[in-house]
């Protein structure tokens, strides 16, 4: 689950500014979106964490999960593949969520529930639901699709570019629109505030904490808060590594009852 700050793409806005008394062009909306796209979902051509989910309620009593996330590109930029193992608490142990994910449709998503030795396809219209009972969403995991949303560069300062995005699909879910905040020199996503249709803020996506890892800007620490409940869930990456050379293979169903060696590590 690296850097699971929504990716985004849209319209062509030109922003000139002055650095060092030179007037210079920024970089147009298609290319700043598809480069956070890059930096926030495809570094390396596989990846793997450790991650640690605490989920806080608004009566401040925490639960923990822990997992593992292997990611798999099947091409850069396109279609990719997430498998997620849960490890703790003992009530998810061995549970399995996967997703395959396309460009041109919804994406395919799984989930195996050990307990019941279930497996459970989970429906494109629940994308936007909790994921595991944390603040995340389904569609946190892989990342909401590139050309959902129309945007519009609305700010640039010293060190971020802010987009504006909206959904053209607004039926379909839960917010108006949502606000990117984009680092100009990795071009990860480290903020997105998301606005209801009165215009009122009630959720907030940002990375607590990136690092370079391998050559590849890296969200280690993340957090989502639900400004509604109270809530939030921070999620700590722990052992991130890319480019393993991870079979497809892993990423069917078959795997689903039978976890991959990648994931009992």
């Amino acid at each position: 689950m690296k850097n699971f700050i929504p990716s985004v793409i849209g319209l062509t806005v030109l922003l000139w500014v002055a650095i060092g008394g030179a007037v210079e062009a920024a970089p147009a909306v298609d290319e700043i979106i598809n480069r956070a796209n890059l930096a926030a979902y495809y570094g390396g051509d596989d990846g793997r964490a450790d991650v640690v989910m605490t989920i806080t309620d608004s009566q401040k009593r925490t639960r923990t999960k822990e997992f593992v996330i292997l990611r798999k590109d099947l091409k850069d930029g396109g279609e990719q593949n997430f498998y997620v193992y849960f490890k703790k608490p003992s009530d998810v142990r061995k549970m399995v969520f996967m997703v395959h994910k396309h460009i041109d449709r919804d994406d395919d998503r799984w989930m195996y529930l050990a307990k019941l030795d279930l497996v459970k396809r989970i429906a494109g219209s629940d994308k936007r639901t909790s994921f595991v009972g944390s603040n995340f969403f389904y569609e946190d995991v892989s990342g909401r699709g590139v050309e959902e949303d129309l945007h519009e560069l609305v700010e640039e300062t010293a060190k971020e570019y802010v987009l504006k995005n909206t959904p053209k699909n607004p039926d379909e879910v839960e917010f108006a629109s949502y606000t990117v905040w984009i680092d100009k020199q990795t071009f990860l996503p480290v903020k997105a505030v998301y606005f209801d249709r009165e215009g009122r803020k009630y959720r907030i996506v940002e990375a607590l904490e990136t690092k370079m890892i391998q050559g590849f800007p890296t969200v280690v620490k993340s957090r989502v808060q639900d400004l509604l409940s109270g809530g939030e869930t921070v999620s700590d990456f722990n052992n991130v590594k890319y480019n393993l050379g991870l079979k497809e293979k892993i990423f069917t169903e078959r795997y689903l009852r039978r976890p991959p060696k990648e994931v009992r590590k």
